[in-house]
């Protein structure tokens, strides 16, 4: 189970959701344990290159970046250059709404 299997149920159950999550590939934008606000997504709502979102990508949870959209696909990676894979939209389970230290 990783740290975010928690907070996806609660996304997928229409809670918005506070978590801190770790690791530095988000550096500066998001700092390792800073408090992050997540709510789930809109139907229909436009995700857009920059927006963060909790996503999976090949089994893999992300707090990433969208790098770029192509139809329905999202292509994520994170704040330093990286870059995880293409996905679709029933691989994001929310979007990042604020930031706190």
């Amino acid at each position: 189970m990783s740290w975010a299997t928690p907070t996806i149920a609660r996304l997928r159950a229409g809670h918005t959701v506070t978590c801190r999550p770790r690791g530095d590939s988000m550096r500066p934008r998001i700092t390792s344990g800073a408090r992050c606000t997540l709510r789930p997504l809109r139907e229909h709502e436009p995700l857009e290159p920059d927006d963060v979102v909790l996503c999976s990508v090949r089994g893999t949870h992300y707090l990433h970046l969208i790098k770029a959209v192509q139809g329905e696909r999202y292509l994520i990676g994170n704040n330093r250059g990286g870059i995880n894979g293409w996905i679709g939209r029933r691989a994001i389970y929310g979007l990042l709404v604020s930031v706190a230290a």
